[in-house]
């Protein structure tokens, strides 16, 4: 039969893999597919088991889980003893709880209706609810239920508290239900009944896990039809998660304890038997402590995932084989060119589309736990957070002291290259190198830095400069924003503000006398803001301080006062550069992707009205900086849309300076309290940021700064290491992220700042905003500088604006959202 790995078989196809090819074919295929599906990534769930009751009413011939009552033992957990044993599984890094247990005890033992009584339940399954609940609650793992044969009312009610769950088809050859086989007098293996199960699932959009038992006394054609059967119904309804290939293991005491088991080779052709009739995108599971010794062999089979691995508890169905150790799988994953990855409980594929797959109450949990990906958080660390200690073992990983070179993929190896010579990648493959793990993160880390050594020397630039963020008010409903206050914004807390101009030109001279070469100003839109306050605003500070340079206004704020005054972009920006503004800030980005936006910050600017603002700025001889704001509801494809946005249009303009990634600061942003955004980049995803946008906009956009505000001393450190090389201003007042909720202050002294480099190995030099030398003078007075005096906070008066909310400039809320042109505006006013 044809095995090429661009062609699923046909069912009528399907049977001829019995015969018609030899095993190493077979596995070359298969292993292929799994690499088209899933790359260099082999993942594993790190769980807690907690056996609910081993009572059950089948009697399965080869199974040790299912034990009788014993006299004066209880034959449930009781809840206690629940929430203990995932108390356990959490402190040593478990993020799902695996209830297993039998099949409907009560309807065979006395003793397990009596007990569910005495619990306060009249089911086995009304009580896995009360205790997935339980478990959830008080430790936040992720429950997933293995419950056997079920309704639809029990597996709706379970899809509210456990996010994944799972019925192993085993077999659906009805064969194994006659006397003298495995599945005799046990009415729950019924495979109709299993599969029928399974199709409710599917209409109810549950995750699920399934998969076939194999040596059992089944033929290699009743594991094709059973395959196929699985395949079938994941065709209809897309839930299968995943499709296990366990092993029988003859176990004593059992009537097929004297059972031949299924050889290697056996589960090698089934493993990749499973592969070829699901193709590429279907994850492929072997146990790992059922064939110890063999890991590279199943890689090689076309596996993709391990299973769950559990620190703490055994393997409750098969207690005779242990777990292998986290570190041990790790080497021999690496050993096959494979990175081992951590993922919860609900696939990658699900966590991606979760308003659809997981219930309401428990997406916030999921989404949280979470990276970019899909895969588990890596570490606990977030941006802003003064305590979290960055990960270790990718530290080690990346680590100046580490002897042996790394091997990443050939294709890696290929997309650094052509990007190092300046070439342009195409979307998907940027998005390809933002999920780089193992060697292939270090390549990219590697390759990031030697370009900006070749690029920019050892030199790191920093401006010394002070942020005056003159409004908190704002009208907008950036989901992300925890700075601004307002009746119409999301986030009330604390007193809104309204700086008067003398205020400004006060923080301007006081900045000037501390070194100061530019105030970098922004704020909230304020709802009687127009064009003029802008242009006020300059002038109070040239007014004040002639030499500061005024770095300020976002797209929005121009898009804003342009539309108030109903003018042209670039006669807006004409007037904004005769009053004193000498470049402008590219924040307002946050992702450059619409499908993003239309959740973020809808009322903004859309993607291409905020590249207009930027191509007018640049056409009028402003230079501008680009910004991404990273790592809560977006993904790798998101990131490769904005840089090759980025990248296009510095081709036409060369008006960008700098590339600024802002990690998602999530503690106090409305997005992460409502439970829709995750906790901000991992520490990986930030690295790969600055070393990936290095490489892709490059030679065009010569300087990557990185956010010391955001990223900390540390994480500073390593992004220097990742392509980096300017660490942006000193603010003096940074307000904006602290409102977030990060700790890393609110100034860093150019006698801090310089020793930060330093300690990196790298050698600091200050700049003007435009990388430039400071004024004669200021770089000395930079240095030993005075305190700063207390601030003013002129309070916003209550709002008289006339003309009702409506009216307000919502650029994104615009049809079409394409633009204002050369010719006019699009204010609703």
């Amino acid at each position: 039969m044809d095995i090429r790995t661009d062609v699923r078989p046909p069912r009528e196809a399907a049977w001829d893999l019995v015969q018609s090819a030899e095993l190493p074919d077979l596995m070359r295929a298969a292993a292929a597919l799994r690499d088209t599906g899933f790359g260099n990534v082999i993942s594993y769930s790190r769980k807690v088991f907690i056996p609910l009751t081993q009572l059950c009413r089948d009697v399965c011939h080869y199974c040790t889980f299912a034990q009788p009552p014993k006299p004066g033992e209880r034959v449930y957990l009781t809840p206690d003893e629940v929430v203990d044993i995932a108390r356990r599984g959490a402190e040593t890094g478990c993020r799902e709880a695996l209830f297993t247990l039998g099949d409907r005890p009560e309807n065979r033992y006395p003793q397990a209706r009596a007990e569910l009584a005495e619990l306060g339940h009249a089911t086995t399954i009304s009580y896995l609810l009360a205790a997935a609940r339980a478990v959830f609650d008080a430790t936040g793992l992720l429950p997933h239920a293995n419950p056997g044969v079920v309704t639809h009312t029990e597996l709706l009610a379970l899809r509210g508290v456990c996010p994944s769950q799972g019925l192993m088809l085993e077999s659906a050859s009805r064969r194994l239900l006659e006397a003298g086989q495995a599945h005799h007098g046990s009415p729950d293996k019924d495979p109709e009944a299993r599969l029928n199960t399974m199709r409710m699932a599917g209409e109810l959009q549950i995750p699920y896990t399934s998969g076939i038992l194999i040596g059992i006394g089944e033929t290699r054609e009743e594991r094709i039809t059973s395959l196929l059967a699985l395949r079938d119904l994941h065709d209809r309804y897309g839930h299968l998660q995943e499709i296990i290939i366990q092993n029988f293991r003859a176990k004593p005491d059992t009537q097929m304890a004297d059972a031949p088991e299924p050889d290697l080779d056996d589960l090698l052709w089934t493993i990749a038997c499973a592969r070829i009739l699901f193709g590429p995108d279907m994850a492929i599971q072997a146990p790992p402590n059922l064939t110890p010794g063999t890991f590279g062999t199943l890689i090689k089979a076309g596996i993709n995932d391990w299973g769950g691995v559990s620190p703490v508890t055994p393997d409750h169905v098969n207690p005779e084989a242990p777990w292998p150790h986290l570190e041990r799988l790790a080497q021999a994953t690496e050993g096959e060119g494979k990175v081992l990855a951590e993922r919860l409980t609900v696939y990658p594929a699900y966590v991606k589309q979760l308003d659809t797959w997981v219930a309401e109450r428990l997406r916030p949990a999921v989404v949280q736990a979470s990276d970019a990906e899909g895969f588990a958080r890596a570490s606990a660390w977030s941006p802003g957070d003064r305590d979290a200690v960055l990960p270790q073992t990718l530290l080690n990983l990346l680590g100046l002291g580490r002897t042996n070179p790394p091997h990443p993929t050939s294709r890696t190896e290929a997309l650094c290259a052509r990007a190092s010579q300046g070439e342009s990648l195409d979307e998907p493959e940027v998005a390809e190198l933002f999920t780089a793990r193992g060697d292939d993160l270090v390549t990219v880390v590697r390759t990031a830095n030697a370009l900006r050594e070749e690029v920019n020397g050892d030199e790191v630039t920093y401006v010394v400069n002070r942020n005056i963020n003159y409004t908190n008010v704002c009208y907008f409903k950036c989901q992300f924003c925890a700075f601004s206050k307002g009746k119409l914004s999301e986030n009330l807390r604390g007193a809104p503000y309204d700086l008067d101009l003398d205020e400004i030109a006060r923080r301007s001279a006081e900045a000037w006398d501390r070194g100061a070469t530019e105030v970098c100003m922004q704020g909230g839109i304020h709802p009687e803001y127009t064009g003029d306050t802008y242009l006020d605003i300059c002038r109070a500070v040239k007014g004040a301080t002639p030499q500061m340079h005024v770095h300020a206004f976002s797209p929005l704020e121009v898009w804003q006062g342009a539309s108030t005054l109903h003018l042209p972009l670039g006669e807006f920006l004409e007037r904004l550069k005769t009053a004193g503004l000498g470049t402008l800030p590219g924040t307002a980005a946050e992702i450059l992707h619409d499908e993003v936006r239309q959740d973020l910050c809808p009322d903004k600017l859309s993607s291409a009205q905020w590249l207009e603002v930027m191509e007018t700025a640049h056409g009028v001889g402003f230079k501008t900086t680009a910004t991404i704001m990273y790592g809560h509801i977006d993904r790798p494809e998101h990131w490769a849309r904005h840089l090759m946005s980025i990248r296009e249009l510095q081709a036409r303009t060369g008006g960008f300076t700098e590339f600024v990634p802002l990690p998602f600061v999530h503690m106090e942003a409305p997005i992460y309290l409502k439970g829709k955004a995750r906790r901000g980049p991992t520490f990986r995803e930030s690295l790969l940021m600055h070393a990936v946008a290095r490489l892709v906009l490059h030679p065009l956009v010569p300087n990557i700064q990185a956010s010391w505000v955001k990223m900390g001393p540390r994480g500073v450190h390593a992004c220097l290491a990742a392509g980096v090389n300017d660490l942006g201003g000193t603010l003096m007042n940074e307000s904006i992220t602290r409102a977030a909720g990060a700790e890393f202050g609110q100034e860093l002294s150019p006698e801090d700042m310089e020793a930060l480099i330093a300690t990196a190995g790298r050698i600091p030099r200050q700049r003007s905003t435009p990388y430039g030398r400071p004024p004669d003078g200021q770089v000395e007075r930079s240095f030993g500088a005075a305190d700063l005096g207390p601030v003013l906070q002129t309070p916003a008066p209550g709002w008289t604006r006339s003309g009702a909310a409506e009216s307000l400039v919502r650029p994104g809320l615009e049809v079409g959202a394409t633009g204002m042109g050369s010719s006019g505006n699009r204010s609703e006013d």
